[in-house]
């Protein structure tokens, strides 16, 4: 039995030859002439901040209308550390992810027990009351105008950020390969069965004897930290950060790039991440006042084709094409 569960998880940690050629497909584009390396570093941040809602969403089960709240807490942490002294980015990164990530424990605590409408209320409660205080204070955060003087050293002393947006890019995809891993491992571990199996049937994992109260907790303070952390990202790369951030829409855009690439997938959050982010970016140009219409109707339209998600859809027509399910 021992030697079974062996086999079965180092069959789950296995590479495929798809995600090989996912993160090699980053590289390449680097290298490539004319490519958008801004445009491209915000697809890697919101991908990992999706991947972050979908830890909580499609791995446990646990909505949220608020996970722009901890996005922002991690933005505005790398800013006022930078503004203040703290420039260097790695640890400002890993302080800021840790604030975030207390909050989320908080957070956590809070709405254990809670379900359905009231677990909403909750997170977007949250949500709106942290993004009323940065747009008030305006002593402290900037308000309105953001806040001015970030300013970013070099990684490890040596790579400036640059106008084109080349060290950005590298240091974004280097931190954001890094915390894949670390989700990966944590989902196709033991851990991340349980989760699984308390999203499907929580009084039957209660049954067993799983904590799934404290997972819950622990899982919401991972998710909030890994959020807290694309933040800090986005500030870092930008050296700017606003109210924005934290505002409802950015908790609305982030769910949307969650049901355009699917729940419960490691890479559905990048993919839905850069299909929203080139449509905006595509629509904003061609239609500058419409453009949200056009984004809302491509929604109803994929929505209504995938309806798991581009990626977990895609991956069923490629085991068992759709032509072939009429005949089976």
């Amino acid at each position: 039995m021992r030697e079974q569960l062996i086999g079965y998880f180092a069959q789950r940690v296995r590479w495929s030859t798809l995600e090989i050629a996912f993160w090699a497909a980053w590289v390449v584009l680097f290298f490539v002439p004319q490519s958008n390396l801004v445009l491209l570093s915000q697809v890697l941040v919101w991908g990992l901040f999706a991947l972050s809602l979908d830890l909580l969403l499609g791995y446990r089960g646990i909505p949220s209308l608020g996970h722009a709240a901890f996005f922002g807490i991690g933005a505005y942490a790398a800013g006022f550390l930078a503004k203040y002294g703290w420039n260097e980015p790695l640890s400002g990164l890993l302080v800021s992810a840790l604030v975030a990530g207390l909050v989320g424990l908080a957070t956590g605590r809070i709405v254990r027990g809670l379900h359905g409408l009231g677990l909403l209320m909750v997170t977007l409660g949250l949500n709106m009351i942290l993004f009323d205080f940065v747009l008030r204070s305006t002593g402290i955060t900037g308000g309105d105008d953001g806040l001015q003087g970030v300013v970013i050293a070099p990684v490890l002393g040596l790579f400036r950020f640059d106008m084109s947006g080349r060290t950005a890019y590298l240091y974004t995809l280097v931190v954001v390969f890094l915390c894949v891993l670390a989700v990966r491992a944590l989902v196709k571990s033991p851990f991340g069965l349980s989760l699984l199996g308390a999203r499907e049937n929580p009084r039957r994992m209660a049954m067993l004897g799983a904590p799934i109260e404290g997972d819950l907790t622990l899982v919401f303070g991972m998710s909030a930290a890994l959020a807290g952390l694309a933040g800090a990202l986005l500030t870092q790369t930008t050296q700017f950060v606003s109210p924005e951030v934290m505002a409802f829409t950015r908790s609305a855009d982030v769910l949307v790039m969650l049901v355009i690439g699917g729940g419960a997938v490691l890479y559905g959050g990048f993919v839905g991440a850069a299909v929203f982010l080139l449509m905006r970016d595509f629509l904003s140009a061609f239609n500058p006042i419409y453009w949200y219409f056009w984004i809302g109707l491509l929604l109803v339209l994929i929505v209504s084709a995938f309806r798991k998600g581009m990626l977990p859809t895609l991956a069923a027509w490629v085991r068992k094409p759709p032509a072939r399910q009429g005949l089976a």
